[in-house]
């Protein structure tokens, strides 16, 4: 095997690659600029959702090398868009080994786990073997929302519901579904406005809902400074609003400042309608209950996370919702 010499170039989905002395650790935030954000969303961004080690080569093998943790962790190898395995690493351990690949050369992806911090050592392929960064050359994708598009439960990091909608399209996905804090940040809206994006799409509401962060006064002001922000440097970029998936004790209950789904949701859809009547020619709405309905409340085990197989229909669903995006890679 030969050791190749590894930079923020061979990294697909990271916001930042910040060098440590455990090595090159992904974020899904500026690293140099954490302290604009509070401290539980820099957690979150240092977990490594929907990011990968991505490149183009002949080789039949390759062997991660990353820091051991206390913790096992999954590492998924996806070859031209199509899934070929998992590979789980056992607390204690630091290499993952993927072999048996087709012969010629192929888009090779190593997904994260979606749920973990990684910091990378070193990457080899097999002896001889033409190896090259990925090149930018699909359509990029931004999706950002809460733990519902992190997707801890998902049954391994390509099984969360934007990597499968990103193999289905072929878009190059950076993911910034931060578990418990969707909150419409400003800040967060300028990360994104500054991030290349051929589509976007946020999914908003169900962390606003649990935390009481906004009422009837500011979410949907928050919606439309956020949408603003995005819109200083994406000025036609299709953006794609979606509501709350369905949940059952948060429909009609209001919370601790009279908001419920219900409302949440009116309230998304009223203020794409005001974003459309200025101007706005490339914003959409999707209705949470079309991506994960009453139908599926039985792959919500806690009432409110979609199980592993619930995250597969949500993928499956928003491909198709997204179906009339057909961003084109520039």
């Amino acid at each position: 095997m030969q050791t190749i010499e590894i930079d923020k170039t061979w990294f697909r989905g990271a916001v930042s690659i910040e060098t440590k002395e455990t090595g090159l650790q992904p974020w899904r935030l500026p690293h140099d600029q954490l302290g604009l954000f509070d401290l539980k969303l820099v957690e979150k961004a240092g977990e490594a959702a929907g990011v990968r080690m991505a490149c183009l080569s002949d080789t039949t093998s390759v062997e991660l090398y990353v820091a051991s943790t206390d913790h096992d962790r999954q590492f998924d190898i996806v070859i031209e868009d199509h899934f070929i395995g998992t590979y789980t690493l056992l607390a204690g351990q630091d290499i993952c080994l993927f072999s048996n690949f087709p012969s010629g050369r192929k888009r090779i992806e190593i997904y994260f786990p979606q749920k973990s911090v990684v910091h990378v050592i070193g990457l080899k392929v097999e002896e001889g073997a033409f190896v090259t960064p990925l090149p930018h050359n699909q359509p990029r994708w931004v999706t950002y929302g809460s733990s519902i598009t992190q997707c801890s439960a998902a049954e391994s990091p390509a099984h969360t519901w934007p990597a499968i909608v990103a193999r289905n399209k072929g878009w190059d996905l950076t993911c910034l579904g931060f578990g418990g804090q969707c909150h419409l940040e400003p800040m967060v809206a300028r990360v994104i406005r500054d991030l290349p994006a051929d589509i976007i799409s946020l999914c908003l509401g169900i962390n606003v809902m649990g935390n009481n962060s906004l009422n009837i006064r500011t979410f949907r002001a928050a919606i439309l400074g956020m949408v603003s922000i995005i819109r200083e440097k994406h000025r036609s970029t299709p953006i794609y609003l979606f509501s709350p998936i369905y949940c059952p004790h948060r429909e009609t209950d209001a919370n601790a400042v009279g908001m419920s789904l219900v409302i949440m949701r009116s309230e998304i859809q009223e203020a794409v309608k005001i974003l459309t009547s200025y101007g706005d020619t490339h914003i959409s709405y999707v209705d949470g209950l079309d991506i994960f309905g009453e139908a599926f409340v039985d792959l919500l085990p806690d009432k409110l996370h979609p199980n592993a197989e619930g995250y597969k229909i949500m993928g499956t669903h928003i491909t198709k919702k997204l179906s009339e995006g057909s961003p084109k890679h520039g």
